[in-house]
């Protein structure tokens, strides 16, 4: 049994493939055998040294978006079995701080992850307890079954952002998240959704799976070609899915009247931008943010295992445990979508 060990933003590897022992289960444990994990702009954030959703002690097993098989179940788990297929939802709370209590718990002061604070998926095998482990259909690709968690995570975005059928919704950014909006939006019942996007590669994709028009922002005005694709200024709902300062300013200019911005992305810790109140107070704009994936996580498994989403065409790179600094370098760069690690 072995891992990918994140040693340390300042250490040099960064990453070593180490053997696992792992302790005899407990009566709620679960030991699963992964077969993919994909890295995320979480594990980014962590490689370069700066916070993940919850505090990281190297050294860890990082990845949380992962799925595999069950290999063995303690006495008490009744949930799964051994050689079922499972996604994992990473994320767990106290349930006893005040934002828990509140029924807020993705604001748990005493968030704690799987992949992020304890070993997660960049392994052969893990043990994750049995509240989150989640059966997937034996039918899908484990790599779309890894999907589960990002997912997630957007269905709580595309809740807060709150589409009414027959709205007209921007995504900004063409990575994996923005491309899962495209679709949900869709789903929601968006009469037109629009993507912007700098590459081309991306842009393709997302007309692929579901986008209405792609919009190159770089060599476009973006604010005009909306208003010549939906014959009104602005959207009614725009999904900022890029973390980036300047994709804010462009979410808040191109929401229409009454408009809804959704910031998705996690920024970095000191990132602001200005803010035009005026533009705000005129257009009655509403901005809204999204952490993490409380209580979407079924939902999730629900429409992967009712193949509701394209989601293979988004996978665009896969590598093994023993090039994991590979696979993370990929994932920052624009010839990638998603990335994923197979064990």
């Amino acid at each position: 049994m072995r891992g990918s060990f994140f040693l340390g933003a300042d250490h040099s590897p960064k990453f070593e493939v180490r053997d696992m022992e792992f302790a005899p289960l407990g009566e709620h444990d679960v030991l699963v055998r992964n077969k993919a994990c994909g890295v995320c702009g979480t594990d980014v954030h962590i490689y370069h040294g700066e916070k993940g959703s919850a505090e990281v002690t190297p050294p860890v097993v990082l990845g949380h978006e992962f799925a595999g098989i069950v290999e063995k179940v303690g006495s008490k788990v009744t949930c799964v079995k051994a050689g079922d297929h499972v996604a994992m939802d990473p994320n767990m709370y106290c349930g006893k701080c005040r934002p828990c209590r509140m029924g807020k718990k993705q604001n748990c002061e005493n968030l704690f992850a799987l992949g992020v604070n304890v070993n997660g998926g960049f392994a052969e095998y893990s043990l994750c307890p049995d509240t989150q482990v989640y059966v997937m259909d034996k039918s899908l690709d484990f790599k779309v079954a890894a999907m589960a968690e990002p997912l997630a995570c957007a269905i709580h975005g595309i809740d807060r952002a709150d589409i009414k059928p027959g709205q007209i919704v921007l995504v900004i950014g063409g990575g994996t998240i923005g491309l899962l909006m495209v679709q949900l939006a869709k789903l929601k019942g968006a009469s037109t959704v629009i993507l912007s996007e700098p590459i081309e590669m991306r842009r393709k994709i997302g007309l692929e799976v579901g986008a209405d028009a792609a919009i190159d922002p770089i060599n476009s005005d973006l604010l005009a070609e909306i208003k010549q694709i939906t014959g009104v200024d602005g959207a009614d709902v725009v999904i900022e899915c890029v973390g980036k300062p300047f994709a804010v300013e462009q979410a808040i200019k191109s929401a229409g009247a009454c408009g809804n911005i959704l910031l998705f992305s996690v920024p970095g810790v000191n990132d602001t931008v200005p803010l035009p109140l005026f533009d705000v107070y005129k257009k009655e704009l509403t901005i809204a943010g999204s952490m993490i994936n409380p209580d979407t996580h079924q939902r999730a498994v629900n429409l992967l295992n009712g193949k509701r989403l394209e989601i293979e065409k988004l996978i665009t790179h896969t590598f093994d445990i023993d090039h994991l600094e590979d696979a993370i370098k990929t994932q920052m760069g624009s010839e990638s979508i998603k990335v994923v690690v197979e064990a």
